[in-house]
């Protein structure tokens, strides 16, 4: 990578862990985050390199820079390779097993779309193998950090605790590393049974509530937030989110008890990529804020999608997954309001297959003012924000979103659930926020059909009544900084910390001690009375858990 001047007295290494990584696999959010953020803290001298697993797709990114590590023990049971090699401004480590992952298409699903069975030893493999690298297997590599992202890479603390010191020392390191376990979706808890327990190399010790047991399963999530260092998620509401009753899925008493070391760090996008005058999709590309230009993509997807190409048509759209998280499961009842008054909407995603059918038969209830696409595209989620008036995003709970900051830096207006990053990156629209110039979006809540359809209406009503106004917001959000540039220096400060390492002035002359933690530009979120080893069961209200994102 390219590093810009450093602002630590040392580069800090960091070893990223997760099982997706964008361009090479992308089910979400995460495959972005993964591939974006080791750039933005490139530029302050943290040194990031990111083990994946040896997908097809990941491999097929090997180029002449890839070299095979010496690398000796076996992952559970398996013969394993480590390769490195550099794709982009990524240096990536890559776990090659290819009885586990030599399988094309979805990471987590097989053909049939449910999950694979041997899911617990492919991820468990995959932090084991973190495991063993952030204790010094690979020669001259001592990362100071480990950041584990979701259940995936969850068991990579569990298992250097259970190693102990001695393991460290015996390579070379003076101390372990430090895990941080990342929450991009707390609802994914990676649940297993307990007796694979001695397939994924845990000791018996293991099965207790102090340590990766959670009602009898073991859960590598909780394995991973019961003893990492450090607990970060993707936005400071949901940090707070997650330590109550209803969204915590019966971790919320270990987050309680942890909440001095939880941390909510808002996401950004890739704004090289994300940026409509260099977009190679946009089929008109345009300056951002120029929201006069980019009338013509909305007149050609309206066409792409076999609707009447109107510029005083309301044009709705929402790219996601197409789940009841997301709230999709909304639309149906209330599609018949959120249409009138020459409205549009559009939908592209992929989910469950529930949802796909009930939308086929919207399209086929309302043609030409209803259309979807069911199946992923990246080419169609980039095309959309550049092309809808409006981008509804309904969904029940949200971490941090990153549908909401494309939709920003492109000129569609997000009409949101009030809930996780959502209502920490949009500022509704309400009177007050109008009249000083600052809104750049709708909010609503609670999230049920009414409160839907009435910001809805909201938005609509703004955009047929006072273009002025309606074009203001676009450019609010145009203007948003939702790039990784702030965010990335919580990251920096919070690795710090953790690593021991000082903070230098831009000048380079001066050791300027990291602020006091109230202070340091992270998320502390406490509540009253913590309980130690508390894990509340989950409700018995559909909050199902599975074992993928």
């Amino acid at each position: 990578m390219v590093h810009a001047a450093s602002i630590l007295s040392r580069p800090i290494r960091v070893l990223s862990v997760a099982s997706e990584m964008f361009p090479f696999v992308k089910t979400g959010g995460l495959g972005d985050v993964v591939a974006s953020l080791p750039e933005a803290l490139s530029n302050y001298g943290i040194e990031v390199r990111t083990l994946l697993p040896g997908y097809p797709a990941v491999l097929s990114a090997m180029n002449e820079t890839a070299r095979r590590i010496p690398f000796l023990p076996e992952i559970l049971g398996h013969q394993a390779a480590i390769w490195s090699c550099t794709a982009g401004e990524n240096e990536l480590l890559i776990l090659d097993i290819p009885e586990l992952y030599d399988r094309s298409g979805n990471p987590y699903l097989g053909p049939d779309g449910s999950d694979w069975a041997d899911n617990g030893i492919r991820f468990a493999g995959l932090a084991r193998a973190a495991a063993f690298i952030g204790q010094g297997f690979i020669e001259g590599y001592h990362p100071d950090i480990i950041q584990a992202h979701d259940w995936q890479a969850g068991l990579t603390a569990a298992y250097i605790h259970y190693d102990g010191e001695s393991v460290c020392r015996t390579h070379g390191m003076s101390g372990r590393p430090k895990v941080v376990q990342t929450i991009h979706n707390l609802a994914f808890h990676g649940s297993f049974p307990a007796e694979h327990r001695s397939l994924f190399g845990l000791p018996d010790a293991a099965m207790s509530i102090d340590g990766c047991e959670f009602y009898g399963n073991i859960s590598f999530l909780k394995a991973g937030l019961f003893f990492c260092d450090w607990i970060t998620t993707v936005s400071p509401t949901y940090a707070h989110e997650i330590q109550g009753a209803e969204w915590g899925m019966g971790l919320d008493g270990l987050l309680r008890s942890r909440a001095d070391c939880v941390s909510g760090i808002l996401n950004g996008i890739d704004t090289s990529i994300w940026n409509p005058a260099r977009d190679p999709v946009v089929r008109f590309p345009y300056m951002t804020g120029d929201v006069i230009s980019r009338l013509s993509n909305k007149l050609n997807f309206q066409s792409e999608f076999g609707l009447p190409q109107d510029r005083n048509a309301f044009l709705v759209g929402v790219v996601s997954r197409l789940t009841r998280q997301k709230g999709i499961d909304l639309l149906p009842e209330i599609m018949d309001r959120l249409l009138r008054f020459n409205t549009q909407i559009v939908v592209v995603g992929e989910g469950d297959r529930a949802i796909h059918r009930i939308l086929s038969g919207l399209q086929r209830k309302f043609p030409r003012r209803f259309a979807c696409h069911l199946g992923y595209s990246e080419e169609l989620g980039h095309r959309m924000q550049a092309s809808v008036d409006a981008l509804l995003i309904p969904s029940r709970f949200e971490p941090c979103g990153l549908t909401q900051l494309c939709a920003l830096r492109y000129g569609a207006v997000p009409v949101a659930s009030r809930v996780g990053g959502l209502a920490d990156t949009i500022v509704d629209a309400n009177e007050a926020a109008v009249s000083r110039g600052v809104a750049t979006g709708f909010l609503f809540s609670p999230v049920d059909p009414a409160s839907l359809v009435a910001a809805t209406e909201r938005a609509r009503a703004l955009f047929r009544e006072d273009r002025e106004a309606w074009m203001a917001l676009q450019r609010n959000g145009a203007m948003t900084d939702v790039s990784w540039r702030g965010k990335a220096g919580q990251y920096v400060r919070l690795f710090a910390k953790l690593s021991g390492v000082e903070i230098v002035d831009q000048s380079g002359r001066n050791i300027v001690r990291l602020p006091p933690a109230g202070s340091a530009g992270l998320k502390y979120v406490k509540q009253a009375n913590p309980k130690r080893r508390i894990a509340r069961k989950p409700a018995a209200s559909g909050q199902t858990l599975r074992t993928r994102v």
